[in-house]
């Protein structure tokens, strides 16, 4: 299941992803809200906090479908994920050659640090 981080900065498009996500999770909720940052910011600053393993993406090929499918009605600028998993952490170094703007990982940690990265652009100081 996705829902929406209550707290995220007003231009950054901020996600929580537990259990099982589906396709239609990010068709019911994560198209609409990404379309409504864009329009309104004018470029996507995107974060998702993964509290669940990729194995519960039911098939990770239409995940990468579908984002590289947002590459081409979005301006991405910075998206983050959050994640303890290395392998998805090397996963979004590899996406980050494939798509525009910057991809960055976070450890879970540092999600208020991801946030005000995908938010300013830079990280909160130590």
């Amino acid at each position: 299941m996705i829902t929406i981080i209550p707290e995220a900065p007003e231009n950054v498009a901020a996600f929580n992803a537990t259990g099982e996500v589906t396709k239609e999770d990010f068709e019911r909720l994560v198209i609409p809200r990404v379309k409504e940052k864009v329009e309104q910011f004018g470029e996507l600053n995107y974060l998702l906090y993964l509290d669940t393993d990729l194995d519960n993406f039911t098939v990770g090929a239409w995940l990468e479908d579908l984002l590289l499918g947002l590459k081409n009605l979005t301006n991405w600028n910075r998206s983050a994920i959050v994640t303890d998993k290395e392998g998805i952490r090397d996963f979004t170094s590899i996406f980050s050659v494939l798509m525009p703007g910057e991809f960055k990982s976070f450890p879970k940690e540092n999600l208020y640090n991801a946030l005000y990265w995908c938010k300013n652009g830079d990280e909160v100081e130590a």
